[in-house]
């Protein structure tokens, strides 16, 4: 039977976005229904669809956001020392979002720098999320427990590297999490992969009034690293 060609798809004309664009109202309805399944998600075994739809809901914009954001994270219950990491990851995420730098500030100095289980538990969620390994995890635990196996941190570094920008909200996040992979993953600057990644935001970043000091020093630190390798 002769089978008819398909028609070649048609060239879009003049602007167009990127992705699917929701209503005003279904906005209201994805955020209604994120607020409900947070609320909601309670129960054992719950715990990560809670904290999605937390992070989910950290992406609406409007006033009573942070104040409903706030009120559910006073509620936080943490039994294990990863419960309690990833809740105060996603807090601090979302506050940054909300334009609040402190609080993920405040994360990376006491749960990151001061933490070197906190370090680990960093690059492990980047990595798994990132696509760093093709194996699934039917658990939060290899974050905690080491058991996510090989993984190179190439593709890691350049989606860090794209988040570091002034505008972004937790730009600080980022700097640090580049600056942790390159002290676990030294091949990275032996390549070259990081300078090339950091070829053009490098000098953006450290010319932007907007940069954290704590930022500014790691950036700085990456720099030299990026010298000495290249020497």
């Amino acid at each position: 039977m002769h089978r008819r060609s398909e028609a070649p798809p048609r060239q879009r004309r003049g602007p167009a976005p990127s992705g699917p664009e929701l209503t005003a109202a279904e906005r209201r309805t994805f955020f209604a229904n994120m607020r409900r399944t947070a609320e909601q998600a309670r129960g054992p075994g719950q715990f990560l669809l809670r904290r999605q739809a937390l992070y989910l809901s950290g992406y609406e914009k409007d006033t009573e956001t942070s104040e409903w954001l706030a009120q559910q994270q006073c509620t936080e219950r943490s039994d294990d020392w990863l419960t309690a990491w990833l809740n105060n990851r996603s807090v601090a995420a979302v506050a940054a979002r909300q334009g609040d730098r402190d609080r993920m500030s405040y994360f990376i100095e006491n749960a990151l720098q001061d933490d070197d289980a906190g370090e680990a538990a960093n690059l492990a969620y980047w990595a798994y999320w990132i696509g760093e390994t093709t194996v699934p995890q039917l658990s939060d635990d290899f974050i905690a427990d080491g058991s996510l196996g090989p993984w190179h941190g190439g593709r890691l570094l350049v989606h860090l590297v794209e988040g570091i920008a002034p505008e972004h909200g937790y730009v600080d996040l980022n700097i640090h999490s580049v600056w942790s992979l390159l002290q676990v993953r030294p091949n990275l600057l032996r390549s070259g992969a990081a300078a090339r990644a950091l070829r053009d935001q490098l000098p953006i970043m450290l010319d932007s009034g907007e940069l954290s000091a704590s930022g500014r020093r790691e950036l700085e630190n990456i720099r030299y690293a990026i010298r000495l390798a290249e020497a």
